[in-house]
């Protein structure tokens, strides 16, 4: 799009939607970029459905903690993503967006407080944390998310199923689960970079896990009025 474009949307309706991934692993089976993939696809699909437009994705974020290195990982520290998302949406807002809307897949506390932190002049600000929404009932082997776990996997199973290598995956349960619920995620050397149980992953959870996604969040924050232009 070129500035005319984007001055005439956002003349209709002042929303943005802000996909923010992450480069970091999910275990052996997945892509680096598989918190980036899930959520700037469920932006695409949002933006569809709604005609808010959507920003270039940002494709990195704070990483949680590994106990080994794991190669390609590349994580901001929560204080940069904080400012570099600052200085974006002051740009955007100064053209006449009213309200921003950040999705991201990673629920790492760190990553989250970046997002939550963002200050604006007048602009509403949203953050949405994709797995905020209640999927117990669909997965088997766990109750919530876990980094790489059934719910990622899934996902990637529905979304980009050429981009998982099943034959892969590694099941690993942590020994002290507390550590290890959301947004308190630390990997420990016996993993292989995921937590959970990626095995019992299918395309089909994750067609449901999508479709839950989209409708709950769908719901929830675009039928929201938008702001005055």
């Amino acid at each position: 799009m070129g500035p005319a474009q984007v001055a005439a949307i956002i003349a209709a309706d002042p929303r943005l939607i802000v996909p923010v991934g992450t480069c970091e692993q999910h275990g052996p089976h997945l892509p680096l970029g598989c918190a980036t993939i899930i959520a700037e696809r469920l932006a695409d699909d949002l933006s569809a459905a709604t005609g808010v437009i959507v920003a270039p994705t940002v494709e990195y974020g704070v990483n949680g903690n590994t106990d080994v290195v794991f190669p390609g990982n590349a994580t901001l520290r929560k204080k940069t993503l904080h400012r570099m998302l600052n200085d974006l949406l002051d740009s955007w807002e100064s053209t006449g967006f009213r309200e921003f809307i950040l999705l991201t897949a990673h629920d790492y506390d760190a990553h989250q407080e970046a997002l939550d932190t963002v200050i604006t002049r007048a602009a509403r600000v949203r953050v949405v944390d994709i797995y905020a929404v209640n999927m117990s009932d669909i997965l088997e082997g766990q109750t919530e998310h876990l980094h790489g776990g059934e719910a990622d996997t899934s996902l990637l199973l529905y979304l980009a199923p050429e981009l998982v290598r099943m034959d892969w995956a590694r099941d690993f349960i942590p020994s002290d689960s507390k550590r290890h619920r959301r947004g308190k995620l630390r990997v420990p050397k016996g993993s292989a970079g995921s937590v959970g149980r990626p095995t019992l992953a299918t395309a089909e959870k994750g067609k449901a896990l999508y479709e839950r996604l989209r409708e709950r969040i769908g719901d929830r924050i675009f039928l929201v009025p938008a702001p005055d232009a």
